[in-house]
């Protein structure tokens, strides 16, 4: 894989990435819970520094289990959710999968809290 493209519902929001994915996870925390209505949210692990975004992102703050902060990007028109970039975690970002263009070729190599499933 030599790229990662993606969007939001409406378009508003593309991003893309010429990163090799570090990892792929299914998170079932309770904030990602919430966020999907679902109960996970598969993820793509990416550096920070080799993503970029196009479009207004909003942001939503929250605290993870760490104690530190969760800013949640997402887009402010249609509401889907973008990535989240948790400050206990420097310099990696969690793409929220569901986004990306083609998901043909994911498979989550490990789990998150998996106590909260």
């Amino acid at each position: 894989m030599s790229k990662l493209k993606g969007r939001c519902m409406c378009g508003q929001i593309r991003y893309d990435s010429q990163a090799e994915p570090l990892m792929t996870a299914v998170c079932h925390c309770p904030d990602c819970q919430r966020q999907t209505g679902t109960s996970f949210s598969i993820v793509v692990g990416l550096p920070v520094d080799q993503f970029e975004h196009t479009g207004d992102i909003s942001i939503y703050t929250t605290t993870g289990e760490s104690g530190e902060s969760v800013h949640r990007h997402f887009c402010g028109t249609c509401g889907s959710p973008i990535y989240s970039l948790p400050e206990a975690i420097t310099g990696l970002i969690f793409l929220k999968a569901g986004t990306l263009d083609d998901t043909s070729w994911l498979q989550p190599q490990s789990e998150f809290f998996c106590e909260t499933a």
